[in-house]
């Protein structure tokens, strides 16, 4: 998943999520599925599901973040069921296993990707952006002047709070202005290629 290789925390993991059964294996990632999606995790019914493997305390909560990293770069990189399912076993995990855990990933596949598209970075929306230019002449504070000030005012909003805005003010020279003025006149035309 992802061209990379497994991380060594990984394969020590995939030996205590051996000792699963492959039914109580498909229950696990059905629940971290769900804990994914916004559902809080019952580790009491993990518990459970783990008491017959003689597993503590640091074993199930190793097992889960197995699942949870397996899981997600799974989603993350568009791997059908059958892909997991022999990338599972060529880490070490039962057959058995691998084709329960894929079986319960698969059936969750579209709604797994869509809230990780939802998670994905997400940046600041531009609402508005004005300027004012003030030409100083003279000034009793300054050597030399004889050049624009420019005022910026960008009304913001956070990802966070759609409905909320942030108004920030600044006062930059010509030069640095002009810069950001092509900067953002190019970012514009991106976007414009990026929604057509």
């Amino acid at each position: 998943m992802g061209q990379q290789d497994c991380p060594d925390w990984l394969l020590a993991e995939i030996v205590i999520l051996s000792k699963i059964t492959s039914v109580k294996m498909k229950l696990l990632v059905g629940a971290v599925i769900k804990d994914i999606c916004g559902s809080p995790l019952d580790y009491a019914k993990v518990q459970k599901w783990t008491a017959d493997a003689k597993l503590g305390p640091a074993d199930v909560k190793a097992c889960i973040a197995c699942l949870v990293f397996v899981i997600k770069h799974a989603a993350k990189h568009g791997v059908d069921g059958d892909t997991l399912s022999r990338e599972l076993q060529q880490l070490g995990l039962p057959k058995e296993n691998a084709t329960a855990s894929s079986k319960a990933y698969n059936d969750k596949r579209d709604q797994l990707q869509g809230v990780l598209r939802g998670d994905s970075l997400r940046l600041w929306t531009l609402n508005k952006m004005d300027w004012r230019v003030d030409y100083i002449l003279s000034s009793s504070s300054l050597e030399s002047v004889d050049a624009p000030a420019i005022e910026l005012m960008v009304d913001a909003s956070n990802p966070e709070f759609p409905n909320t805005s942030k108004i920030t003010r600044a006062a930059v020279d010509a030069e640095r202005f002009q810069l950001l003025l092509s900067e953002l006149k190019q970012a514009e035309a991106i976007m414009a290629k990026l929604v057509a």
